[in-house]
């Protein structure tokens, strides 16, 4: 008996051995708690009005299994606010805890392969939650500044073979089973189960409609969608229902060329109301019902290059340039482009960034039936735009789209311990709106100013704070949707970060 025991401990052994050389799995942690004061951050801050402050926090946990063959990570995320939450749970608390990635990497081939047999560098398939991560997370990025990140659920095709890259991309988004259902028609937000309808009384939201309430919290014609949560950080207020993009590039030498073509489709909607009896009062629930069939679509199309001038003397160029097509969510005929280029120049522990974008807009005094506000898709809108989320991050394109001239600066200490930044942005409208007399207003919008330091204080752990100002000009107000007699032209924002991501590698 002995005898068989040790056998079988030394063929456990002996598996164990070979996982270790074949597979590794490791453990990664973060704690991500924030401390802001926001004084007209998003938007202009009406007057009469005070700072407002808490502590937001990011709790992650991922497992992450590697092996020549497959790859997989499942990342559990819980995101709230301090105090947001019952000391003890009860069944309408705790209700955040979610899944930020869950996905396996089948490796169909690969050139490092003892075999030897792969015609490619590498081919394989991703498939389920994911983030999708481009080029520098302008039109497609994790939105790793927001607490709650950003994730797809979609398989992707990988190939990479002698410095091309190639990714085919797939999604079809769902919000039922189908179970005793017909169709495929998708609701594409988180709504609220109750809604006040036109006469403030409480009703269960009707299904597959999101509600359309005013200022005043009762359903309204004229109202904005209801939505637990914005279903996208680009101020979009519904998600698409599919999507489908290649991205392709080339490495040649230090210099990188890439392409993308990305079309997200967006489900129909038609207005519609229900009438809602309580008691002797009747009210009506207005909103979207989204029953109609078919899609709009919309088709995003460019090219980014980044290209070292002297490499040696450390100046780089970016630029990059996008169409976007076809009709918007709400069905309106598309035609907006993006344009970026900047000059980038790195010297030891220095570097300096000038650069200007462009991204079009709908121009007052020529309104011809089709919308040219270009929306900068799922990407890193914090990253480029201001740090004080002004523009395509939560509250959408400016009607007259934007002009964004910056200049950044930044010192990463010895051993990069201490890092900080100064960046500069001036904004302005790209097309011509008017004010509430009807008079053309000035394209200026305003100046912003961002200091971002950071400190390593070990190999766990990292303390960041940042300090952002906004000067902002009279067309501002116009721009955020407020009237400028009520508004505030300076704003501010400050945070302070505790980082700490510990990582264990089980060997």
């Amino acid at each position: 008996m002995n005898t068989y025991n040790n056998r079988i401990i030394f063929l456990l052994l002996l598996l164990l051995t070979g996982l270790q050389l074949e597979a590794q799995l490791s453990l990664t942690a973060q704690i991500r708690p924030r401390f802001e004061v926001r004084n007209g951050f998003g938007t202009l801050p009406l007057k009469g009005s005070t700072p407002a402050a808490f502590m937001s926090q990011r709790s992650r946990l991922a497992i992450n299994y590697t092996s020549p063959k497959l790859v997989l990570r499942y990342a559990l995320q819980d995101v709230r606010l301090w105090g947001q939450d019952a000391g003890t749970i009860s069944n309408a608390d705790g209700n955040r805890l979610g899944t930020h990635e869950v996905w396996a990497e089948l490796i169909l081939a690969e050139a490092k392969d003892s075999s030897g047999s792969s015609a490619v560098d590498m081919f394989s398939i991703r498939v389920g939650r994911q983030e999708l991560v481009y080029d520098d997370q302008r039109l497609l990025g994790n939105l790793d500044w927001l607490q709650q990140g950003r994730r797809h659920d979609a398989l992707v095709f990988k190939l990479m073979d002698g410095g091309w890259q190639a990714d085919l991309g797939l999604a079809f988004n769902q919000h039922t089973d189908a179970f005793a259902y017909n169709g495929t028609a998708y609701t594409p937000a988180n709504v609220s189960a109750y809604v006040k309808d036109s006469r403030g009384n409480v009703a269960a939201t009707p299904a597959g409609m999101i509600p359309l309430t005013n200022s005043a919290g009762l359903s309204a014609k004229n109202g904005n969608p209801a939505l637990t949560n914005m279903p996208s950080t680009n101020g979009l207020n519904q998600a698409y229902k599919s999507m489908q993009f290649i991205y392709g590039s080339k490495k040649i030498r230090e210099a990188k060329i890439s392409a993308l073509v990305f079309a997200d489709h967006f489900g129909r909607y038609k207005n519609d109301s229900v009438r809602n009896i309580s008691g002797t009062d009747t009210g009506y629930i207005y909103g979207r019902k989204f029953n109609a069939g078919g899609v709009h679509s919309r088709i995003t199309t460019g090219v980014q290059v980044n290209y070292p001038l002297n490499a040696k003397k450390g100046l780089h160029l970016n630029a990059g340039a996008w169409y976007q097509g076809g009709k918007d969510r709400d069905g309106l005929s598309l035609s907006a482009f993006m344009t970026t280029a900047s000059l980038n120049y790195s010297r030891k522990q220095f570097s300096y960034t000038a650069g200007w974008d462009m991204l079009s807009g709908n121009d007052a005094l020529n309104n011809e039936g089709r919308s040219h506000r270009f929306d900068p898709l799922y990407g890193t809108p914090h990253k480029f735009w201001g740090q004080m989320d002004y523009f395509y991050a939560g509250t959408g394109s400016p009607a007259g789209g934007l002009n964004n001239i910056y200049l950044k600066s930044k010192y990463a200490g010895a051993g990069k311990r201490f890092s900080a930044s100064l960046d500069y942005h001036w904004f302005a409208l790209l097309g011509r709106q008017f004010d509430k007399q009807g008079a053309s207003l000035r394209k200026y919008l305003g100046s912003e100013i961002d200091f971002v330091t950071t400190y390593s204080v070990n190999k766990y752990a990292s303390v960041e704070w940042g300090l952002a100002l906004m000067a902002a000009g009279k067309s501002m107000a116009y721009a955020k949707g407020i009237d400028p007699a009520n508004a505030r032209n300076t704003a501010s924002w400050s945070y302070l970060t505790l980082h700490i991501k510990p990582e264990h590698i089980f060997k």
